[in-house]
């Protein structure tokens, strides 16, 4: 599973999220997006989709690692993805680190299915969410550490954010991304998980579940403000789809299993207007973003 970066506010689902040629990014993004997509997006297909063996998915997360070393060795390399990638990372000085993080996340998604703790979960956000956060910044030609901190912040929670939402269709695929000794705590079972069984410890695990991705969102939604024009806006339309996913799951009690959170058109409208005025609106459930980000 990877990082569903929230730019058209209706969508739902898979790597659909991602922002692909936004109206709201400047033109002049749009084709290193795509770029950037189409690579993330068939990568993360290696691993999550498909009946196919781990070991051909290995072999071709392998050939990705491969095709970046060419590429940044100065060779050319034969593959549309590539070719499409290439100008790219030469044109912004794409660190290729980061795309080997990405493919460094399949192919753990490929080989491990439980998470002990939560210093595994945001070991794994790091190489599967942040990557992205960190070259949306590069594209935008901002190398600011503290907004880099803010958008791992924000990625890391839209990845966490991910998991609460996903929880049944990844426990489908044989997958738990829930820190497992906070389960334990709990008395959260695997058997409870596939049986979608909603009791009162599962709402309070799943309570502070939300508020700490809540917590790390907040954190990082400064960034929204610091980012100007229409990369700001943009921005602060992502951090708004989390926080109102949070939302709903929070009114659900966490229950995921017959409450899926969705985003409808009315979401996208009431986001749109409180991205564009940040500092006179007050978010669902007693949230207010303003200049200095979002909080209760």
């Amino acid at each position: 599973m990877t990082l569903h970066l929230q730019a058209n506010p209706v969508n739902a689902g898979h790597y659909e999220n991602f922002p692909v040629a936004s109206i709201l990014l400047p033109g002049r993004l749009r084709p290193a997006v795509r770029a950037i997509y189409a690579f993330a997006r068939t990568a993360d297909d290696f691993a999550d989709e498909g009946e196919h063996a781990v070991e051909w998915r290995l072999a071709r997360l392998s050939e990705y690692h491969a095709h970046l070393d060419a590429l940044e060795r100065g060779e050319t390399v034969d593959h549309p993805v590539f070719q499409a990638l290439a100008p790219h990372i030469r044109a912004h000085a794409l660190p290729y680190s980061l795309f080997h993080d990405l493919l460094s996340a399949f192919e753990q998604d490929c080989t491990k299915t439980r998470y002990a703790h939560f210093g595994e979960v945001m070991d794994y956000c790091r190489r599967s969410a942040n990557p992205i956060g960190r070259l949306l910044l590069k594209l935008y030609g901002d190398e600011d550490e503290k907004h880099q901190a803010w958008s791992d912040g924000i990625c890391s929670a839209l990845q966490l954010i991910n998991f609460l939402q996903d929880v049944a269709e990844d426990d489908r695929k044989g997958r738990i991304y829930l820190p497992q000794d906070e389960m334990a705590k709990f008395g959260i079972s695997e058997r409870q998980i596939s049986e979608g069984r909603v009791d009162a410890l599962w709402q309070q695990f799943m309570k502070g579940q939300i508020d700490r991705a809540r917590r790390m969102l907040q954190a990082g939604a400064p960034l929204g403000r610091a980012l100007k024009g229409r990369i700001g806006l943009e921005m602060r339309l992502i951090i708004l789809g989390g926080e109102r996913i949070l939302h709903q799951l929070h009114d659900s009690r966490g229950d995921i299993f017959h409450h899926r959170p969705r985003l409808a058109w009315k979401d996208a409208a009431s986001m749109l207007w409180r991205a564009l005025a940040p500092a006179r609106k007050r978010a669902p459930g007693g949230t207010s973003c303003g200049s200095g980000g979002c909080r209760h």
